[in-house]
């Protein structure tokens, strides 16, 4: 028996892997707002303050940490949610990378960064790539 498709045309793309693809007629632009709204409800930080950097500036918490254990579950969840968030937000890289570091054995001093980090993402969670049209409707 063969099988036949029909193809239809869905119209503009808009959503694509956790990615919003908004298209105007002067730029195309690449987030992922859902996806982070998302991530910030599952770290429990949906209600959390905002703040304007990813990271304190002279943090230095090391793989030998002394202090409590976190559950190591959790942090990997929102760690690597934090890592797919990278694609589209390149100003987290350096501190997602960093807090990357500590996955092995998480410490209560580690999960304070992440939490840094997760509020950093509140008070940005609409930005995105910005792709301008360059004359003609070439991108």
């Amino acid at each position: 028996m063969a099988a036949y498709f029909r193809m239809s045309d869905l119209g503009a793309l808009s959503y694509y892997l956790g990615i919003e693809v908004r298209q105007g007629k002067d730029e195309l632009m690449l987030g992922q707002s859902a996806y982070a709204s998302k991530l910030l409800e599952r770290s429990g930080m949906a209600e959390c303050k905002s703040c304007v950097t990813p990271m304190e500036e002279r943090l230095k918490p090391k793989k030998a940490s002394t202090t409590a254990k976190v559950d190591a579950t959790l942090y990997r969840s929102i760690v690597g949610g934090l890592r797919y968030l990278v694609h589209m937000r390149l100003d987290i890289a350096f501190a997602v990378g960093y807090v990357s570091r500590f996955i092995e054995d998480p410490r209560k001093d580690h999960w304070a960064t992440v939490k840094q980090l997760l509020r950093y993402v509140k008070g940005m969670v609409d930005q995105g790539i910005i792709f301008p049209r360059t004359g003609g409707s070439r991108l």
